[in-house]
């Protein structure tokens, strides 16, 4: 056995040991009982929201970047001496470096200017390396980046995790966030609601879902205009778009006004007492869309959305600074 060997042998053993990795997943979901009151939705329409930032990591983000560290460790591709890195707008980020801190690898990170300070400082806190990006060129900017690192590495000392095309990004959604829905809605749910960002999240979520119940709805949310402060999603349309995602997988897309995700956000922290991201409230305002439609028609509806992140991440941007919370 080589000296790789060992460290690769160690490294899958303190990861398929550790309380951390264990406490990734079985978030809870909860129902937005005084959120529809407030906006006459029918009890017939459910609102309920699945609350990822209870991961140690404090996001959605976890699972995928689990996913991917175990598998880039048990392929070699992460080997003792290599760094991982990846563009990312916070979150995916801060999850790589969490996991880099728990088993002794390095983590560098491209991430637009623009991010939350408060991002950027939990990624320091780890003691991730951190690239900044053009503000103002968002995600598109920092993946270009880290693809002309990448290209410039004639040592091989990065392993580039690349969770825009890595398929452990869907995967693992496949195999623990669609699941996890299924049972604790008992299969009632009729739509499934997730933002696009590096649409991992819903393209794992919508296959599994799919499979268990062919014609579940499954909702794609985007900000509605190329310049947006919805951290996190992407515009389709002008984006790079990821190669893990499958327009077919999605039924219906909703495109979300970033005051709109803002103001929704607000409420439901007065409202609910829950304190939540400009992602979380852009996927709630695709929720209520269907919530409000299914109300007018009469119709019943378990509408599950994905609530990515809390308000932690965003106490220095306009988010928390500006508006009516109320």
């Amino acid at each position: 056995m080589t000296i790789a060997d060992i460290w690769k042998d160690e490294r899958l053993a303190r990861l398929d040991a550790s309380d951390l990795v264990r406490a990734i997943g079985n978030t809870p979901l909860v129902r937005l009982t005084r959120f529809a009151e407030r906006h006459d939705i029918a009890p017939t329409a459910e609102i309920w929201l699945k609350q990822e930032w209870t991961n140690p990591g404090g996001s959605v983000k976890d699972r995928p970047a689990l996913a991917i560290v175990h598998a880039a460790i048990a392929s070699g591709q992460l080997a003792e001496g290599r760094t991982l890195i990846d563009a990312t707008s916070g979150n995916t980020g801060i999850a790589y470096a969490m996991l880099g801190a728990a088993l002794d690898f390095p983590v560098t990170l491209v991430v637009p200017g623009s991010a939350s300070e408060e991002r950027k400082r939990i990624l320091a806190a780890y003691g991730a390396i951190i690239i900044e990006s053009d503000p103002f060129a968002g995600s598109n900017g920092a993946i270009e980046h880290v693809r002309e690192l990448v290209a410039a590495d004639r040592d091989g000392r990065y392993y580039y995790a690349d969770q825009y095309r890595n398929p452990q990004n869907p995967q693992a959604h496949f195999r623990t966030t669609g699941p996890e829905i299924w049972k604790a809605t008992g299969g009632r749910l009729t739509h499934v609601v997730a933002g696009l960002g590096t649409t991992g999240t819903l393209m794992g979520v919508g296959n599994f879902l799919r499979l268990e119940k062919p014609d579940i709805t499954v909702v794609g949310v985007q900000p509605s205009d190329s310049f947006h402060g919805i951290e996190g999603l992407k515009h389709l349309p002008t984006a790079i778009v990821p190669t893990i995602y499958d327009e077919t997988v999605v039924d219906r897309q909703i495109g979300v006004e970033t005051e709109t995700a803002f103001d929704l956000a607000r409420e439901l922290a007065r409202v609910e007492g829950l304190f939540v991201g400009t992602s979380t409230g852009a996927a709630l305002a695709g929720a209520l869309t269907i919530a409000q439609e299914a109300t007018a028609n009469e119709e019943f509806a378990m509408i599950v959305a994905v609530a990515p992140d809390n308000g932690s991440k965003y106490l220095s941007t306009e988010l928390w600074s500006t508006g009516d919370p109320a």
